[in-house]
């Protein structure tokens, strides 16, 4: 059970740090199009076009301890990042990103300017209309936006494996488990972990079709 709960544990936490990120970032870029703006999406859906590996490669040498940011960390903070949960974290939320910046993203430029206007004209601040006017009219886009994140994290193998590496009880996650187990041709153990993870990513989105289909029954 070790390498489902620390997948678990790490979808958990990756989409809590995501969904605080990715809420003010999605509305930030939904926002008048500029260059910068421009520029910060394409960094944000690289990860979705980026071969994984690719990706884990640079953090990997990003953060090592023998050089770069890593070394400073490590010597000014007594931090290592590889090979270590917290480094699982970092790697999954600069990949899981887009899945999360991306719905909210789409959903708010869909809204009609007049919600914001006639927020503004009734003296509210940006924050307050952003929560209490922008938000409550995207619950479908943040649910779908939250679980792809979560599910997306849970299924993880290329980054996670180039900068966790795997090391049992630490950085070895189901996806990481599957793959040794298949090269250790132990195919029941990987058909089990396969299974675990197959039936979480159904029910997840499963519940989260019936809860769209049944709110745009419940706008019409």
């Amino acid at each position: 059970m070790s390498p489902l709960l620390l997948s678990l544990k790490l979808a958990v936490v990756t989409t809590f740090v995501l969904s605080l990120i990715g809420l003010p970032l999605a509305w930030w870029l939904s926002k008048k199009r500029t260059i910068l703006r421009m520029f910060a999406e394409v960094l944000i859906t690289m990860p979705l076009v980026l071969p994984p590996s690719v990706l884990g490669f640079y953090l990997l040498l990003a953060f090592s301890p023998q050089q770069g940011l890593g070394k400073w960390l490590h010597n000014v903070f007594d931090v290592q990042l590889v090979f270590s949960f917290p480094g699982l974290v970092l790697a999954s939320v600069i990949y899981s990103l887009p899945f999360m910046a991306g719905p909210l993203r789409s959903a708010l430029q869909q809204l009609p300017p007049s919600l914001a206007q006639a927020s503004y004209t009734l003296g509210k601040s940006e924050w307050q209309t952003f929560r209490y006017v922008l938000l409550p009219n995207i619950k479908p886009a943040l649910l779908t936006a939250t679980v792809l994140t979560f599910a997306h994290t849970l299924g993880e193998f290329g980054v996670v494996l180039m900068i966790g590496g795997n090391i049992p009880g630490v950085t070895r996650v189901a996806s990481v488990a599957v793959y040794d187990a298949v090269e250790q041709m132990n195919y029941d153990l990987a058909q089990n972990y396969s299974a675990a993870l197959f039936v979480i990513t159904f029910l997840l989105l499963t519940g989260v079709f019936i809860y769209n289909r049944s709110y745009d029954k419940i706008q019409s």
